[in-house]
């Protein structure tokens, strides 16, 4: 089964190509812009250099967000045109809090599993799952405190590219594994993709914004 996954929610271009669930091609290129101009030709050149082309893949799977409101209408964009285009060819959609969850090594698993990403604001995305990788409450955008209560008195492993930042001040929680990501893992995007793929639990892209862009007017 041949897969491609990308992402350019976050600040990087990252696609990969699997086949089986193993790793064909990989590009990771870290950008702050410029994600949108850089995926289809980074899709281009995975495919040629492997000798395939858009029609021999069995699915597609894109990062649907949090993340710049700019990158996740990119990603979007692309996987909505390849689906119009390639009719025999599955979608399915994978949040960045899903990708962060599903790297999680079975060791590095606690009660409670928070993905803390990235606002560039004063709050931050967040999630908890627990041991099970299954989600125990809907994601949402919360400032520190709320955070900390949230998981306070509790065993907790804590990943996402927000975890730097939470971090920086104490929190007195009860951390098991700390992982401070500064991307979502494409390899696991990849795989979330996959395994909703062969259970035919395909879920069609939808961006997840947890609240409005920011909006710059020009004089």
């Amino acid at each position: 089964m041949l897969n491609l996954a990308f992402d350019t929610t976050a600040a990087a271009c990252s696609v990969i190509l699997t086949k089986d669930g193993a790793t064909l091609a990989k590009s990771v290129q870290k950008m702050d812009f410029g994600q949108a101009e850089t995926l289809m030709p980074t899709i281009k050149k995975l495919l040629e250099d492997n000798r395939l082309a858009m029609q021999d893949l069995d699915l597609i799977t894109v990062c649907t967000g949090p993340g710049s409101f700019t990158g996740v209408r990119s990603s979007l964009s692309a996987a909505r045109i390849f689906a119009l285009a390639l009719p025999n060819v599955s979608l399915t959609g994978v949040s960045a809090f899903e990708t962060y969850i599903e790297d999680l090594q079975p060791d590095e698993l606690a009660e409670i599993n928070a993905v803390i990403i990235e606002t560039k604001r004063d709050d931050f995305y967040f999630q908890i799952f627990d041991e099970h990788k299954k989600p125990i409450e809907h994601p949402q955008a919360l400032n520190y405190p709320d955070i900390v209560n949230k998981l306070r008195n509790r065993k907790i492993t804590l990943v996402g590219d927000g975890v730097e930042r939470f971090l920086s001040q104490p929190s007195g929680l009860s951390l098991h594994v700390i992982r401070m990501e500064d991307l979502p893992p494409i390899t696991a995007l990849a795989r979330c993709g996959s395994n909703r793929f062969l259970k035919k639990n395909l879920d069609y892209p939808k961006p997840l914004y947890l609240r409005a862009p920011d909006v710059c007017l020009k004089g």
